[in-house]
């Protein structure tokens, strides 16, 4: 035998792999399916209204994984195998009018569809509702609400406003409350914090121990001029109205204009809101003024350049 036989062979036993069993090929077929999502019952609704909404992409992503998670925990109970609890407290961070409050209301549907809370109802809340008077007062006021979203959602909106006022305002009460509930009664409820990015970071330095009590930080980015075109005709649409193609470059212009000159303030799909049902009125005053008998049902839809009151 010659000394260059024994290496081939070896090289050929090596490259050799057997050929996988048909089962072995079923079982592995899942994996290339990709993204699943229910397709029936309120889980399905809740997935349909998300995807539905315009941009938001980190956040559908989230929210599946969310799903993912707790569908798959249910099978390892199922199968007998430990199923650990999560803890879901978020922090929901961006501008006004970036869906945040819509996405905390759909969050609670699918936590109680998925029977991680036991309601899913909602409870939105600001400073007010929360900090007292008096000494006691506040701890006692964010008791009660935490009391009445259990099994729910507590959301507190521009929740950093809680640690302004120094040492001696109340609303470091309310903050210490709310941790102490959260430790106490952490799968009773979720706790939402939401407000501007910059100053929730600010709010989250003032308490050491809240960053960790939320492990689950989201960003909403502003809209940008298409989807904010697009979020309008959607609400138009909704409402049975019609931008024409006159008034859609009229309201690109404008809002190009207005982010460029008030974007720490802008509030996105709130302010198309506003300049859509604005719209609404002023196209309503200017039928009837114009038309003695009905309009056409495509005079009623339509939404022209001059209802568009805007400078």
């Amino acid at each position: 035998m010659s000394g260059r036989s024994l290496p081939s062979r070896q090289i050929n036993i090596v490259l050799r792999q057997p050929e996988p069993h048909a089962s072995q090929m079923a079982e592995a077929e899942p994996q290339l399916i990709g993204k699943r999502t229910p397709q029936e019952g309120p889980l399905s609704e809740i997935f349909k209204e998300l995807n539905q909404m315009i941009g938001l992409d980190n956040v559908k992503e989230l929210v599946h994984e969310i799903y993912a998670l707790l569908q798959i925990s249910q099978f390892r109970a199922e199968a007998g195998l430990v199923s650990n609890s999560h803890v879901y407290h978020m922090i929901f961070k961006g501008s006004p009018g970036t869906g945040k409050t819509t996405v905390a209301r759909l969050m609670g549907r699918m936590f109680h569809a998925m029977g991680v809370l036991s309601k899913g109802h909602f409870i939105e809340v600001e400073r007010a509702d929360l900090v007292g008077e008096y000494i006691g007062h506040t701890a006692l006021k964010t008791r009660e609400l935490m009391k009445k979203a259990m099994g729910g959602i507590l959301f507190i909106d521009e929740a950093y406003s809680l640690a302004r006022g120094g040492d001696k305002d109340f609303g470091k009460e309310s903050i210490d409350a709310l941790v102490k509930g959260m430790e106490d009664k952490k799968n009773d409820f979720i706790l939402i914090l939401a407000g501007y990015s910059e100053e929730m970071e600010q709010f989250l330095a003032t308490n050491p121990g809240l960053p960790s009590r939320f492990p689950i930080q989201v960003d909403f980015e502003d809209y940008h001029i298409d989807q904010l075109i697009q979020i309008t005709e959607l609400m138009a649409k909704e409402r049975e109205y019609v931008l024409l193609p006159q008034t859609i470059v009229k309201l690109r212009q404008h809002l190009t204009e207005e982010k460029a000159m008030t974007w720490r303030a802008f509030s996105n799909a709130r302010y198309v809101r506003n300049i859509l049902e604005k719209s609404m009125r002023h196209q309503a005053v200017r039928l009837l003024s114009q038309y003695i008998n009905p309009p056409s049902k495509a005079e009623l839809m339509s939404i022209r350049p001059e209802d568009l009151k805007i400078k």
